[in-house]
């Protein structure tokens, strides 16, 4: 049977999940496209129901075989859900995985949010932090939403493979302190990188207003240098200089910013 009205409970339901309320509330979260749906089923991501346009029978038999309960669609049914100007054919609803602060954190690089809040910087610095291998981010009150549409987006995929943990920052990066180097990138701080040893974290700030005072308190402080005339970088931008950097340094390369 294709799903003809957007009036469709399966698809009421699937709007929802646009709000952080409708996805706390029923534990998921929505994507778009093939290249993310296919992310998806590749990292093992447990799916709730499928949506797809006729003519995609491989798509359609790939997400029954991940698990999906695949629902064909009509175009203007795949308008109404998408949140794009031009939808692609295919779109999912995923369980969200768990984020609590895990009771051992893991070793090597974990990149720390200070309240970021512009959903495409959190998912560009989630995809960032996957191409360096890091351990995991960990995500502070006041950030944006990690499974919100746009930073699922941002993320291309990555969102699904590295773990995301939410929870009290300053408390965190205390337990952190005794077997990590925390390092902060700051105006004030020093344009020597500190050494990252083998177990670290980075904490990015705030797209205004940086890290708040009592982080920054507790890390070495590293100031980027910046050699033109422009005096600040994006915060997603800053931090993907800083994270390659870092990664650099703990796998024994050459870093650039010494």
């Amino acid at each position: 049977m294709i799903i003809e009205s957007t009036k469709n409970e399966l698809i009421k339901k699937a709007r929802a999940l646009s709000t952080k309320k409708g996805r706390m509330e029923q534990g998921l979260h929505f994507i778009e496209g093939e290249n993310l749906v296919r992310e998806a089923v590749v990292s093992g991501a447990e799916f709730s129901d499928a949506f797809i346009e006729d003519g995609h029978e491989l798509m359609a038999a790939v997400l029954s075989g991940s698990g999906a309960n695949v629902h064909l669609v009509k175009r203007n049914v795949m308008k109404n859900l998408t949140n794009t100007e031009t939808p692609q054919w295919v779109c999912a609803t995923i369980k969200t995985p768990e984020t609590s602060v895990p009771n051992v954190y893991p070793a090597g690089l974990i990149v720390a949010l200070d309240r970021v809040q512009e959903p495409g910087n959190l998912g560009a610095i989630i995809r960032t932090a996957d191409a360096m291998g890091a351990s995991g981010i960990l995500i502070g009150e006041g950030c944006a939403d990690q499974f919100a549409p746009k930073p699922v987006r941002a993320s291309m995929g990555s969102i699904y493979h590295i773990p995301t943990w939410g929870g009290d920052l300053f408390e965190e990066l205390k337990r952190l302190s005794d077997t990590h180097v925390l390092i902060c990138a700051h105006l004030k701080g020093s344009s020597g990188l500190p050494d990252p040893t083998k177990s670290c974290v980075l904490v990015i700030g705030n797209e205004s207003a940086g890290v708040s005072d009592d982080i920054a308190n507790m890390c070495s402080l590293y100031k980027l240098p910046m050699y033109g005339f422009a005096e600040s970088l994006n915060a997603s931008v800053a931090a993907g200089i800083i994270i390659y950097e870092i990664a650099k340094k703990m796998n024994g390369e050459h870093a650039i910013f010494k």
